[in-house]
């Protein structure tokens, strides 16, 4: 008799402006999976939509309860985080219907950083001092008894958004009050706690990897070749392999392995980020997601796998080809927004691309649509990616390609005159 293939099902949470989730949409199709979009709406826009599950992420007895019905008509192989938004609810929805993921505790210590330096400062991961403060506190007696340099940092948000480095009182207080703002937006009036944690020096790097069962496989470790000394910490550019010598990788993948046991970690995707210093590695993030916005274009794993698949088939309990990153060297940058304002205009790109090297350049910033930079910012004007035979020919092909491209933002200011 013939076997009857089950199509496993998969439940992806997200949100409605994600990068990532087509990615994830197209490597379901590569595994024949069956997918439900669990897209955090606020209860006024939720419409049902077919394949989609309007929920609300922060009223989680609702959300457990709707996804707890979608299992019982139609029965979950796996339920997964797209975003960082996404992955407490998994791991408590997992827990509810007996799901492989990770513990709730260690789900919500992947999210709150707080929680994580806490755990951190306890396992012995080397780390930052830190100090938890809130936006209603006395910030000129504050500011005298924290330690220069010291980065403001806020608990929950993501992609460097409201970390501000502050090198003296005066720009502790504005690094205070700038955040405090940014989060009565973000989450609402009120009194917001915060980080205050001290500024490591050295380079960054970014670890790409892949949790199961407890033990940390490395996919790929980025170098970022640009200073992120503040006062914001703007990513732009990402290359692999990493330049490193092999000793320092060595520590950077220990020191890894080590912050991922004592947040608890067991199965999923890694993404962390270290600055490298004469002391070795110091952990700065960890998150159980994979690599942000479009920049997972840069790995392919065994003949032609994409990291997403990886990850889905790990949770959907697939057989893996291979672990092992395939092709030249990669890299990706991603395009800083270089002031607020309306983007009028792009140009140069037909020019970029006849760069050495240069695979795809996507602008992802629509035109008429208002640009915020860091710290308010949570999103690029786009992306650039590139390959090449070592990482400094894939280097200087993005910076080649970047300088050809040329942005005509227009002062929010200036545009509504022009309105009038």
């Amino acid at each position: 008799m013939p076997t009857t293939v089950i199509r496993p099902h998969l439940l992806l949470l997200t949100t409605p402006s994600s990068y990532r989730l087509p990615a994830f949409l197209a490597a379901a199709e590569r595994i024949n999976a069956q997918v439900t979009v669990a897209e955090d709406t606020p209860p006024a826009l939720a419409r049902p939509l077919p394949g989609r599950l309007m929920i609300d992420f922060s009223d989680r007895p609702a959300a457990l309860r709707a996804i707890g019905a979608l299992h019982a008509d139609q029965p979950l192989t796996a339920i997964l985080p797209v975003d960082d938004s996404g992955v407490e609810l998994a791991a408590l929805a997992c827990a509810a219907l007996g799901l492989p993921f990770n513990r709730p505790e260690a789900a919500a210590a992947a999210r709150d950083k707080h929680l994580m330096r806490q755990l951190f400062a306890r396992a012995g991961v080397p780390s930052p001092a830190f100090r938890l403060c809130a936006t209603d506190a006395d910030l000129a007696t504050l500011a005298q008894t924290v330690p220069y340099p010291c980065v403001v940092k806020p608990l929950r948000l993501n992609g460097s958004r409201g970390v501000i480095r502050a090198d003296n009182p005066d720009q502790f207080i504005a690094a205070a009050r700038r955040l405090a703002a940014l989060l009565d937006r973000v989450e609402g009036m009120g009194t917001h706690e915060f980080l205050v944690e001290e500024f490591i020096p050295g380079f960054e790097v970014a670890l790409e990897g892949l949790i199961d069962r407890g033990q940390v496989q490395v996919l790929a470790l980025f170098d970022k070749p640009d200073p992120l000394d503040g006062p914001f910490f703007e990513e732009t550019i990402y290359v692999t392999p990493s330049r490193l010598p092999e000793a320092i990788q060595t520590a950077i993948r220990e020191v890894t392995a080590a912050a991922a046991r004592a947040v608890g970690l067991e199965q999923g995707p890694l993404h962390a980020e270290l600055r490298i210093n004469e002391r070795g590695p110091w952990m700065i993030e960890l998150a159980n997601r994979s690599i942000g916005g479009l920049c997972s274009r840069t790995l392919r794993f065994g003949t032609d796998t994409p990291l997403e698949e990886l990850i889905l088939r790990q949770a959907a309990g697939l057989p893996i080809e291979s672990l092992s990153r395939s092709g030249n060297a990669g890299g990706v940058m991603m395009i800083p927004i270089p002031q607020a304002g309306i983007l009028r205009g792009v140009e140069g790109i037909e020019e970029a691309r006849t760069i050495p090297g240069i695979e795809s350049i996507d602008i992802t910033a629509p035109l008429n649509y208002p640009l915020t930079p860091l710290p308010e910012g949570d999103s690029y004007l786009g992306f650039i990616f590139a390959c090449g035979p070592d990482p400094a020919t894939v280097e200087a092909s993005l910076r080649a390609a970047h300088a050809q491209l040329r942005f005509t933002i227009v002062p929010a200011i200036e545009l509504t005159a022009r309105q009038r």
